[in-house]
């Protein structure tokens, strides 16, 4: 069996545009439930954005580039795990905000905030935390990543149907309401077929490699749960905000990564396990949380 770092899955350029425009979609989705008034809302809570923007991505993406040092997985893996660190979260987070009980306007608002965000700060995060590691860093320069282009891309991915998202919710709001379920719920359902469809077609792979990745992605997405919670406590967010920030640090947008992973770095095997086992695993766990915290009624007493 060859050493994951020199896997390269099977995807051909048909099924990565039609990843990008399912990505694309799911932001799409994201923006026709989103509105001015949710960036309105973000600037009434400003200690509960700061502290998710920054627990996002500030903590996260450093806290991910130690778990590489403590757990020393191929570099491939590593920089896997870095990437899906820097992506922004997905509406999915809402979901289970709802779930859990947390707070839903907190979860909407910082979504959108932090997707916007998102467009310049991944492709930095990810350029910065990559190469601390010589032997991430030689990945980095095997496929000469430009930090330009790659803020292009995303800004395809998230900006474009987002800013026309918005103006669709703004200009016709009764046709966005009762197109969003559809785009939302179908998005997210296409995403979870692709991501499956893609594990099949390369299934010799994740099963030589998938216990290479298990326990990464497990304690990775267990600590990034933990750190949007932790982050809320310790600033003395109440526990309605906690829930919130916690699903918007630990719930990330890992289609995006896996797209990225095949666009700039030609599906490359570790980090394209770790994006795609990432996908299946993060919602299973966020499920898993939410439906804890469900059965306690989360307190709002303390503004947040």
């Amino acid at each position: 069996m060859m050493p994951i770092d020199d896997v390269v899955l099977n995807f051909n350029p048909g099924s990565l545009m039609i990843l990008n425009v399912v990505l694309a979609a799911i932001m799409l989705g994201i923006a026709l439930d989103t509105s001015v008034d949710d960036f309105r809302r973000a600037l009434t809570k400003p200690k509960a954005m700061a502290v998710g923007i920054a627990a996002q991505f500030l903590l996260l993406p450093a806290v991910t580039f130690l778990l590489t040092l403590i757990l020393s997985p191929a570099p491939s893996v590593a920089l896997g795990m870095i990437l899906v660190a820097c992506c922004p979260p997905g509406n999915i987070s809402n979901v289970l905000t709802h779930r859990a009980g947390g707070d839903v306007a907190l979860s909407v608002s910082m979504t959108a905030v932090s997707n916007v965000f998102a467009i310049f700060l991944m492709p930095l995060n990810l350029a910065f935390w990559g190469s601390r590691r010589p032997e991430t860093d030689a990945l980095l320069q095997s496929v000469n990543l430009n930090a330009l282009e790659m803020v292009a891309q995303i800004a395809l991915i998230i900006g474009v149907p987002f800013v026309l998202g918005i103006w669709a919710a703004q200009k016709f709001p009764e046709i966005a309401a009762k197109a969003q379920p559809w785009v939302k719920n179908g998005s997210l359902v296409a995403l979870l077929i692709f991501i499956v469809a893609g594990v099949s077609g390369n299934a010799s792979y994740f099963v030589d490699y998938i216990g290479v990745v298990l326990l990464a992605v497990f304690l990775h997405d267990t600590v990034a749960l933990a750190l949007g919670y932790f982050c809320g406590a310790v600033t003395g967010l109440n526990e309605y905000s906690r829930r919130a920030v916690s699903f918007e640090v630990g719930i990330r947008n890992a289609g995006l990564g896996l797209g990225l992973v095949f666009t700039f770095f030609d599906g490359l095997g570790g980090m394209a396990v770790v994006a795609g086992w990432w996908g299946i695993w993060d919602i299973i766990a966020g499920l898993a949380l939410a439906t804890i915290w469900s059965k306690r009624r989360a307190r709002k007493a303390v503004p947040a």
